[in-house]
């Protein structure tokens, strides 16, 4: 699985204990052909390492022959209703590497 063009916009303000708001916006390649929009929340501390985030991205597409939409947890729509799985981020070189895992209902 790959993504094309992955993009995030956040803004934090260095320096200082902040939250930041992204937008996302991807093309899938590989199993699932598809394209994505998102949002992510951030949050950012002085201390090093000390960050994290949560997002949430709608993906419109079709995955093993069969076409639909779905959250990035487990909502989907049209023949991917049933969706089920886990997406991990990764960094490697600076970049962030997408290992998806899913199953579709028979």
């Amino acid at each position: 699985m790959s993504i094309i063009g992955s993009a995030s916009r956040c803004r934090n303000a260095g320096g200082r204990t902040t939250l930041g708001r992204g937008l996302l916006d991807k093309v899938y390649a590989g199993d699932l052909v598809a394209t994505a929009t998102g949002q992510m929340l951030n949050g950012v501390t002085d201390t090093k390492g000390a960050a994290g985030y949560v997002a949430m991205e709608a993906i419109t597409g079709v995955l093993q022959g069969k076409e639909g939409s779905f959250v990035a947890q487990h909502f989907g729509t049209g023949q991917l209703t049933g969706i089920s799985g886990t997406l991990a981020i990764r960094i490697e070189n600076g970049q962030n590497v997408y290992d998806i895992d899913y199953s579709l209902p028979a």
